[in-house]
Parts: C-alpha cells; structure tokens; sequence
C-alpha cells in the first residue's frame, strides 16, 4: 500500500539510492540501498542486498539473506524467503491486463485481479527469469535464465523454459 510517506522514500530512493554503483563496488553502495528499501517495503529481513537499478512496490516482503538483482523490477505482492539469489533482470508480475471481452479493446478492460507470487527459501533466479502471477516457487528450487514461469514449481526442482517445466530434482 502506498503510504504518503512510503511515496517519499520511494521518490528519493529513485532518485539517489537506485543508481548508485553496484554493491561489488563498496558496501556503503549496499548500505544505502538497504537504508531507503526497508522504509518502502511490507518487510526486510537482515543483510538483503538490493541492486542497481532495482525497482519494487510497497507490497514486497524479503527474508534475510536474499537478493534482488541489477535492474530487476517486482511489482505487487510478492513474497521472497531466505538465502534467496536473484540474477540481473528479474521480472516479477502479480497482475495481468483483462483480455475477456473481444469486444472492447484490452487497453480499456482496465487489469485482472492481483495474484500474490510466493519464492521459497534457498531459491536460485537465473538471468531474465519472469515469473507470472499467482506462482508459487518452492523451496530449494534452480530457476535456469531466461525460462518463464507460469505455475507453481515443487521444491527442489531445476526448472528452465518457455514456458517453464521441470527439468530434473536437486540433488538426482
């Protein structure tokens, strides 16, 4: 929910915060990041490590030790666990544009409801990874670049795709 005070952080964290160097560079970079994103989002655990370039909303909760990578963009309810690593450009949608009524052109259909997406703990996000709305990642899960996620994936399963399937279990 977007708080006039939330807007605030977010407006200074766009304009400062986000285009900082990398966290690689210095953790003052990192520290930063972290400063601006806890006062914007539901929740942030500890030592999350927000990217250059990293845009989210306010519906955004992060366990400890996770991620979001350079330039990636999560919108909408999203759940992230713990020790979760996100690769650069990252798209993450909870919502879609209504599409029903062959009459009327989708730009005037307005969205669909919100569907929150869930990532489990010790999740790996590849490169370019979308993930639809509504998905549920589970734990331990390997999601390979580029693949498009549009439903839930078990535990401990490296997926990869377009769209996304399971391709074998951690582990096997």
């Amino acid at each position: 929910m977007w708080t006039k005070k939330k807007k605030i952080y977010f407006i200074l964290y766009s304009l400062t915060a986000k285009w900082l160097p990398e966290s690689r560079h210095s953790s003052f970079f990192k520290k930063t990041r972290q400063f601006w994103t806890k006062y914007i989002i539901s929740s942030m655990g500890r030592n999350v490590n927000v990217e250059k370039g990293a845009h989210f909303t306010p519906e955004l909760s992060i366990g400890n030790n996770s991620g979001i990578g350079i330039k990636c963009e999560l919108y909408g309810k999203i759940t992230i666990g713990n020790d979760v690593l996100m690769g650069p450009e990252v798209i993450i949608y909870t919502q879609n544009h209504c599409t029903r009524d062959k009459n009327k052109s989708i730009i005037s259909q307005g969205y669909d409801d919100m569907k929150p997406v869930s990532i489990g703990n010790d999740v790996w996000i590849g490169r370019r990874v979308m993930i639809m709305p509504g998905c549920k990642i589970g734990n331990g899960c390997v999601i390979a670049a580029g693949a498009v996620v549009t439903k839930n994936m078990p535990d401990y399963t490296i997926v990869g795709g377009v769209p996304a399937r399971v391709l074998k279990k951690r582990g096997s």
